[in-house]
C-alpha cells in the first residue's frame, strides 16, 4: 500500500491478528452473536485490545451471527459510537439489521448523528493516544489507581482524557448504576441538541437511561469539543466547535488533512481554552455549553 500510494494514510484490518500487528492494521472483536452477553462482552474487549496495542477495533454493531431485536441494536449503537470501528454487519441467513428495518429510525438515527457529533473529541483522543504510545480507552483503575472501588468495575471506561462511558448492556433495563470516581458533569444525550446535564457527587448513583440515551461523564477541569452532526466526515464543520466543560479548562485538539501521513506535524495540535465566560482558540469558534 505504501509503494501504491507514496505518502498517504491506509486504513487495514484484518480478520486474524497476533500481538504487534497494531503496526501495521486494526482488528474487530471476531465473530460474536446477537446476544445481550456479546454486548457486555465487547465493553470489556476494548480494553484488552487498547492494552495489547490494538487502538482501531471495534465490534459487528447489533451481533454478527442470529437475529437481533431494535433494542439489543439500540444499546449496542450507544456503546459502539464511542470505538473507532463503528459497524453494523451480520452473516447470511439473519435478519435484515440495516437500521432503517427498525420502527424507530428518528431514535436510532439520533445515536448514529451523535457518532459523527463527538468525531473531534474521538479522533484527538485516539491519535493522540497513539502518537504517546497511550491507551484510547482504559479501565477506571488505569486513572483512579488509589481508588479501590474502581478495581472491580468493568463495565464503565475511561474514553481518553476528558470523559467517563458508562453504557446500558443488560435486556429491559431503565438505567444502571453508576460508580462516579471523583466529581462529575454528567451529559444525558438524546441528540446532540436534546440533552439534559446534573452535576453529580462521588460515589455510586442509579441513573435512568431510556433507549437512545447517552450518558457521558465529563471530568472536571477538562473539556469535551464537539461539532454539529453532519451526513459524512468530510462534511462536518470542525472550525465551528461546541465544547462541554465543567469548571473551565483547557484541551489539545488534534486536526489534520485525513490524508498524509503527517501525523506529528506541530500545527495539527491546537490548544482550547475556558474560563469563566471566556474562550481561546487559534482559528476556531467555539461555543461552551
Amino acid at each position: 500500500f505504501d509503494e501504491l500510494r507514496p505518502g498517504k494514510r491506509t486504513l487495514m484490518f484484518s480478520r486474524s491478528s497476533y500481538i504487534g500487528m497494531h503496526r501495521y492494521g486494526g482488528v474487530w472483536t471476531g465473530d460474536n452473536a446477537s446476544w445481550w452477553a456479546h454486548l457486555q462482552q465487547v465493553v470489556k474487549q476494548q480494553v484488552g485490545l487498547n492494552m495489547a496495542g490494538f487502538m482501531f477495533n471495534g465490534s459487528d454493531t447489533g451481533g454478527f451471527s442470529g437475529n437481533t431485536t431494535e433494542d439489543l441494536m439500540t444499546r449496542w449503537l450507544e456503546f459502539s459510537m464511542f470505538t473507532p470501528l463503528f459497524r453494523n454487519h451480520a452473516c447470511i441467513g439473519t435478519r435484515h439489521q440495516e437500521l432503517y428495518y427498525f420502527k424507530d429510525l428518528k431514535t436510532l438515527g439520533n445515536v448514529v448523528s451523535l457518532r459523527y457529533a463527538f468525531l473531534p473529541y474521538l479522533y484527538s483522543e485516539f491519535v493522540k493516544a497513539a502518537l504517546a504510545n497511550d491507551m484510547y480507552m482504559k479501565p477506571l483503575s488505569f486513572v483512579y489507581e488509589n481508588d479501590p472501588m474502581v478495581k472491580g468495575i468493568e463495565d464503565q471506561l475511561m474514553v481518553g482524557e476528558s470523559i467517563m462511558i458508562a453504557p446500558v448492556v443488560t435486556q429491559n433495563a431503565p438505567g444502571r448504576n453508576v460508580y462516579l470516581p471523583e466529581e462529575m458533569r454528567m451529559l444525558r444525550f438524546r441528540s446532540a441538541d436534546d440533552y439534559d446535564s446534573e452535576v453529580m457527587e462521588k460515589g455510586w448513583h442509579y441513573i435512568p437511561c431510556g433507549l437512545g440515551e447517552v450518558l457521558v461523564f465529563l471530568r472536571k477541569g477538562h473539556l469535551f469539543p464537539t461539532a454539529a452532526p453532519a451526513l459524512t466526515v468530510s462534511a462536518l464543520d470542525e472550525q465551528n466547535l461546541r465544547v462541554y466543560a465543567f469548571g473551565g479548562g483547557s484541551y489539545t485538539l488534534y486536526q489534520d488533512d485525513g490524508v498524509s501521513k503527517d501525523y506529528e506535524n506541530p500545527e495539527n495540535l491546537k490548544t482550547l481554552t475556558v474560563k469563566g465566560n471566556s474562550t481561546e482558540a487559534a482559528g476556531l469558534t467555539l461555543t461552551v455549553r
